[in-house]
């Protein structure tokens, strides 16, 4: 049983988020998977290479013999279990492999054997790209808002909370700046347009617009798609300018507040507060050319007193010694430059209430 890949089939299984079995090896889900997919492979990756080898050496006959003879016995018997717990837990999924062929049909016929008729996607991992890929070049064309603003200004939160937004940093799992990791690793590059193709899709039918934050060519390690970027050079921009003092409280709960917390919370007391430590001194040295190094060892030099201040008294309003610097001296400077070349494009400037009413109202 297979699905007839239509694009409304496949957008479908996208938007609501319909279990995919994933059997190719986990290199292949690694390199690009979709948001719903599980990761139950055929063969693993060195059972993979080794199969791949055979192929183009002595073809495709003897590159199946030698896959099953790499799946057969205890493995086999694995495997299928392991299909067979995910069939009963999806029960309304599909099987899919690189293109819906051997692999997948493979994975089928042996659930069926042991009692399971499971669907595959026809035109597997491959049809499904190609449907986000198109998705995301044509969703990009519709009208575009950007939410702009220094740090700390809660555009990520604006943007987050509305209908129609699509919170690009929340998709890479990451902030954007130099101390913009989370402790969620970031996904590989297609994986994330993916990520963003099945949110635009599902807010598609139901909004004419995007609200999206100003971001720059790529948030940490993920690049923004080029269709959606051509799109975000000539948007409008609304401009959030609060006070610096609101600024400087959302920056303390979110950088650390909430990175202690999460750090404290995913390696105990000790490791946890290595790598909270490691993440600001990273955070830091990763713009060391650009303050200067002298500056740049001052900075660092407070965030080491207000570190030791933290781990004693447990609050961190003391890293605003040296996160005031930095704000007034680079990233304050820095963002506004940047919106001094897209003067012409800025339509509406105002508090993040102001913002965000302005939003409404349009």
């Amino acid at each position: 049983m297979e699905l007839i890949p239509s694009l409304q089939n496949i957008h479908q299984i996208l938007v609501s988020d319909t279990p995919i079995i994933d059997v190719r090896a986990p290199i292949e889900f690694q390199q690009g998977a979709m948001p719903a997919a599980v990761n139950l492979p055929l063969m693993n990756d060195e059972e993979r290479a080794a199969v791949g080898t055979c192929y183009k050496q002595y073809g495709s006959h003897k590159a199946v013999e030698l896959g099953h003879q790499l799946v057969s016995g205890e493995t086999k018997a694995n495997r299928i279990t392991a299909w067979q717990t995910a069939c009963q837990q999806y029960p309304s999924g599909f099987i899919c492999c690189a293109r819906g062929g051997m692999r997948s049909h493979i994975v089928q016929a042996w659930l069926k054997e042991n009692g399971i008729d499971y669907p595959l996607i026809n035109g597997g991992y491959k049809k499904l790209r190609q449907t986000t890929i198109d998705a995301i070049n044509e969703l990009s064309l519709r009208p575009t808002i950007l939410i702009g603003g220094c740090t700390g200004n809660g555009k990520t939160t604006l943007v987050h909370n509305q209908p129609d937004g699509i919170d690009l940093e929340g998709i890479a799992h990451h902030r954007g700046s130099s101390f913009g990791r989370t402790l969620q690793a970031q996904f590989s590059q297609a994986t994330f347009e993916n990520h963003l193709a099945v949110d635009m899709l599902k807010k598609s039918s139901n909004h004419t617009r995007w609200v999206l934050e100003d971001e720059g060519r790529a948030i940490g390690a993920n690049s923004l798609p080029i269709s959606l970027r051509s799109q975000m050079e000539t948007a409008a921009i609304a401009v959030i300018d609060d006070p610096f003092e609101l600024r400087l409280e959302r920056l303390k709960n979110e950088y650390f507040d909430r990175m202690t917390h999460d750090f404290l919370g995913a390696y105990g007391e000790e490791k946890g507060w290595q790598f909270y430590s490691e993440y600001l001194h990273h955070g830091l040295f990763a713009i060391r050319k650009r303050l200067g190094s002298q500056r740049a060892a001052e900075l660092t030099a407070l965030l080491d007193t207000a570190l030791i201040h933290q781990q004693v008294t447990g609050e961190t309003q003391s890293h605003f010694s040296w996160l005031c610097p930095l704000l007034h001296e680079y990233y304050d400077p820095m963002y506004r430059y940047q919106l001094s070349q897209k003067q012409e494009r800025i339509v509406f400037q105002g508090t993040y209430q102001e913002v965000e009413q302005w939003l409404n109202l349009r």
